[in-house]
């Protein structure tokens, strides 16, 4: 397999042959590595947020039940191709806005092979604006614009789209890049106290030290989430992760105001380059 190269919206994406794994790409845009897909096998995940989602995705329904998703953000649709290989049956639409790379994924990692998927090369936040009330399980938001997290879709104003989208009971996840002083992702925490009754912050312990930077998954319902069963699995070898309420977060690194448009955010660090 050779590497691919294409410019696309955000930026200029590569498709990279994973090693080590025969049938793995590894898809960065400028340079930011974005997700890692294994054709032969969706439900191997390589990226530590992808296996965080799965936790929570895998511990608040019982294994293998069919959920209807909605998703901002492609990528290499990694999650999509999850959830088509552990819950087979399930409806799945996701929103991109970048069309050339969805195209780019179209291609060369077999995109259209996911059951019951369709893809609207659009933007995301006017999609769940468009969904109607109670029509999800479960949303994603996964979006970043070359190597830069989109905060404004953690802001209370768009979560509240999102609760209207979710059914009882239903599953907010999103992923998000934070710097080491947390300040977005503290903002980004606080905004779903706003709107949610029940949230979870998932984190390394780089990132929670003031460390580094790293990603943070962030999860939110109506219902209470599964706080002591992601607390063991984070403990377990080779899962690495702190799963956090935001009242355990706000003891070690503080608290700051929610995301609002009248208070948006100011500057957003970057995701690190990945290293070839």
């Amino acid at each position: 397999m050779e590497p691919v190269e294409r410019q696309v919206r955000f930026g200029t994406a590569r498709l990279t042959p994973a090693p080590y794994r025969p049938t793995a790409w590894m898809l960065t845009v400028d340079g930011a590595l974005q997700s890692y897909v294994d054709l032969a096998d969706p439900t191997y995940l390589y990226m530590a947020y992808s296996k965080w989602f799965a936790g929570v995705l895998d511990r608040h329904w019982p294994a293998g039940e069919p959920v209807s998703a909605v998703q901002v953000g492609g990528g290499g649709f990694t999650v999509a191709r999850y959830l088509a290989a552990t819950r087979p049956g399930s409806p799945q639409t996701v929103y991109d806005l970048d069309g050339p790379l969805v195209d780019l994924v179209r291609s060369h990692l077999d995109l259209d092979a996911i059951n019951d998927l369709v893809v609207h090369v659009q933007d995301g936040q006017q999609g769940v604006e468009g969904t109607p009330d109670s029509a999800a399980d479960l949303v994603v938001v996964d979006v970043f614009h070359g190597g830069t997290p989109v905060i404004h879709l953690a802001g209370v104003e768009f979560l509240r789209e999102i609760a209207r989208v979710l059914r009882p009971d239903g599953l907010y996840l999103a992923n998000m890049w934070s710097a080491a002083d947390m300040h977005l992702a503290l903002r980004a925490v606080a905004s779903l106290t706003e709107v949610f009754p029940n949230v979870l912050l998932l984190a390394e312990a780089g990132l929670l030290l003031g460390e580094r930077g790293g990603n943070v998954v962030l999860a939110a319902s109506d219902r209470e989430l599964p706080h002591q069963a992601l607390t063991a699995w984070g403990e377990a070898p080779g899962n690495r992760v702190f799963c956090l309420s935001p009242a355990q977060l706000a003891a070690i690194r503080g608290e700051a105001p929610p995301l609002t448009a009248e208070n948006p955010a100011d500057a957003v660090a970057p995701v690190p380059r990945w290293l070839r």
